[in-house]
């Protein structure tokens, strides 16, 4: 520190020898630049401090999702009445999610559903930026222990079903000429069609074909869910399963190009409104021992999971619950409702929370899945 001449005196004599003081107003100046500093540094820390709580405010309100691209593999072809439901699901999820993310769809049909599932297993990373929207064959497959399933239902972490109690109804070209019971089991051969080994229009077709008693069927199967309805009416294929609302969407009830024989009702007693299904013998009353009603119980609890929609496991909880919310509202949404009513499916959807709980309560007998396997599988059917 340095003082001007004119305003400090640096020393006073005292006899021979200089003794050396600070002045006084020196020393004033040292403490008010001093307190300054301090000031300066303690408003600068503040300041700091505010940006820094202001920033981090201004980040932890910005969603996740705002600015991202969600993935929905879907477990089939693109059109039908699978790619309709998953499609209208993926239009209102996207408005629920905070930051409302780009989603598009990623289709990966084959194995039944289970190419996309061991995708969304095992491949896909556990970001929450990837989903999958399976079919109604996954759970049941890995259940049975079929080959090919690389994934592990306990593990996955589900996001819920846009349906449950979904049943399944059997049919017959009208001139294949098989509008009985009776013309059904008398003619061998009739060639059953799906989309592949393992697809519920497979297990379900086998399923009818075995209980109802009908001969030496054949077995067609490679195609998309478009595809199978061509061939079934062109005549490559001549009896099939499917969802109640497609024949009825398509107008082969009106153009009375099919005959409806028989429906696994999911729940079980669950009526169909339509006058065309509202007669039709269940699947169980075909049924002749124990085990054969607990195939078909088995049966339905299967289709009470649905279409499941799946996150790989480890995704971080808080996503997870960000996208269980999210589809929670989105199933709760009347616009939605209204919307999906339109595939023609009236059961309604299962939350997170309900769904997990019916895939971990699956029945699992033994003896019952060991049957399941052999109508589930591509080995020709057991004996009765």
């Amino acid at each position: 520190m340095h003082c001007h001449a004119s305003v400090c005196h640096p020393e006073q004599r005292e006899g021979s020898r200089a003794r050396f003081f600070t002045p006084l107003r020196c020393v004033q100046n040292d403490r008010k630049n001093t307190n300054l500093r301090r000031d300066i540094l303690t408003r600068t820390a503040a300041l700091l401090l505010l940006w820094l709580v202001l920033y981090g405010n201004a980040v932890a309100q910005t969603p996740f999702y705002q600015d991202k691209n969600i993935t929905v593999v879907g477990a089939t072809d693109p059109g039908g009445t699978a790619d309709m439901r998953i499609r209208i699901v993926v239009s209102f999820l996207r408005k629920h999610i905070p930051g409302n993310p780009n989603v598009v769809i990623e289709y990966m049909p084959g194995g039944g559903g289970r190419r996309a599932a061991n995708h969304v297993y095992r491949n896909a990373r556990a970001d929450g930026l990837t989903m999958g929207a399976l079919t109604s064959s996954v759970v049941p497959a890995a259940v049975l222990g079929e080959s090919g399933v690389l994934y592990d239902i306990d593990k996955l972490i589900f996001l819920g079903t846009p349906y449950s109690g979904h049943p399944h109804i059997f049919l017959s070209r009208k001139d294949a000429g098989v509008g009985s019971l009776e013309k059904l089991r008398s003619m061998p051969g009739l060639r059953l069609g799906a989309q592949s080994v393992g697809h519920t229009i497979y297990h379900t077709g086998r399923m009818f074909v075995y209980l109802m008693g009908i001969r030496e069927p054949k077995f067609v199967v490679g195609y998309s869910g478009p595809e199978l309805d061509v061939a079934f009416l062109r005549g490559e294929v001549d009896i099939r399963t499917n969802h109640p609302d497609n024949p009825i969407r398509q107008g082969w009830l009106d153009k009375e190009l099919v005959d409806v024989h028989a429906i696994v009702e999911v729940p079980k007693g669950q009526k169909l409104p339509h006058p065309r299904y509202a007669d039709l013998p269940d699947l169980e009353s075909f049924a002749k021992s124990d085990k054969e009603r607990k195939l078909i119980l088995l049966h339905r609890t299967f289709q009470l999971a649905g279409a499941p929609f799946v996150l790989p496991p480890g995704t971080p909880k808080e996503r997870v619950e960000v996208l269980q919310e999210a589809m929670r509202r989105t199933f709760k949404d009347p616009e939605f409702l209204k919307e999906y009513k339109k595939t023609g499916d009236d059961s309604p959807p299962l939350m997170p929370e309900a769904l997990d709980k019916i895939v971990k309560g699956l029945p699992r007998d033994p003896e019952v899945v060991e049957l399941f396997k052999l109508i589930f599988g591509a080995g020709p059917l057991p004996p009765r």
